[in-house]
């Protein structure tokens, strides 16, 4: 299934989520580090942006769609962090340019880039066009491959981190989502890569690999469900812990990879599944 996208809400208000955000990440403090968050206009990316504003990181706020972008960058103002909000098509060579420029303008260089845009095209290979194929991976990958090639300078002057959005599909493939499958496969091994080519400049990179998240593309799954509550309900007895998870419980991870606390962790893959991939449950 799928793990990234975006939702218009969550089940926890934004005031809730910076309030435990704040709580938990006491000792994670970022400073007045730059993080820049693709795919962050809702869903897990929206969860991250907030997580890591709660943390004291000032936040470019990154999205395909301007609107979404600029409404959570909203958000993190009015609970008094610093964001700003920038649309960008990071499949795009150019667009991923011009995004490098205003960001260092604006914040300064960056110091943590968090790739987690992503689309998701549930087919079979057969029932897939080149076309589809070739958007999926070009946002999927390439704007993974676009995004730290960008900000590499500004990662090698402050020592900086990248986490990139995987999935457990990575690993643990589901029907009907191969082309989805190959890219989150594709990102693990680019995060080993580029964790091995720029390590001894002090950059460390991460990857993480959600299970069932009630957010973004699993969200427009169960909604269009006849009974959504339902899907939630055999969706989570999938998972060891009997439920699915929460966007918020993805940022978190996403704050320890960012922080001093995780200074000794690269190259990682960190698997946030509620068990998920470790097998089926007992019924």
């Amino acid at each position: 299934m799928t793990h990234e996208g975006a939702i218009p809400s969550i089940d926890l208000s934004i005031s809730q989520q910076a309030a435990i955000g704040r709580k938990m990440s006491s000792g994670l403090k970022l400073g007045r580090r730059v993080s820049l968050v693709t795919g962050a206009g809702s869903g897990i990316g929206r969860a991250v942006a907030i997580g890591l504003s709660a943390a004291g990181s000032r936040v470019a706020i990154v999205d395909i769609d301007a609107t979404k972008a600029e409404l959570v960058s909203a958000e993190i103002r009015k609970l008094g962090g610093d964001a700003a909000a920038w649309a960008t098509d990071v499949a795009d060579p150019s667009s991923v340019d011009r995004l490098r420029s205003v960001v260092r303008e604006t914040f300064g260089p960056l110091d943590i880039l968090v790739n987690n845009a992503a689309i998701q095209v549930n087919k079979t290979i057969e029932d897939t066009t080149p076309e589809e194929w070739n958007r999926q991976m070009a946002v999927n990958v390439g704007g993974v491959f676009l995004c730290s090639r960008a900000f590499l300078p500004d990662l090698r002057q402050t020592r900086g981190v990248i986490i990139n959005m995987s999935s457990v599909n990575g690993f643990f493939v589901e029907p009907s989502c191969a082309g989805y499958c190959a890219t989150k496969g594709a990102i693990l091994a680019f995060t080993k890569a580029l964790a091995i080519d720029h390590g001894r400049e002090g950059i460390r990179v991460h990857a993480i690999c959600p299970g069932y998240i009630d957010a973004g593309l699993a969200e427009g799954y169960f909604e269009s469900q006849a009974d959504p509550a339902r899907a939630r309900a055999e969706a989570g007895s999938l998972h060891a812990l009997g439920r699915i998870g929460r966007p918020e419980e993805i940022a978190k991870a996403a704050v320890f990879l960012a922080s001093d606390d995780a200074s000794f962790m690269t190259g990682s893959a960190m698997i946030v599944d509620g068990g998920f991939s470790a097998g089926l449950p007992p019924k």
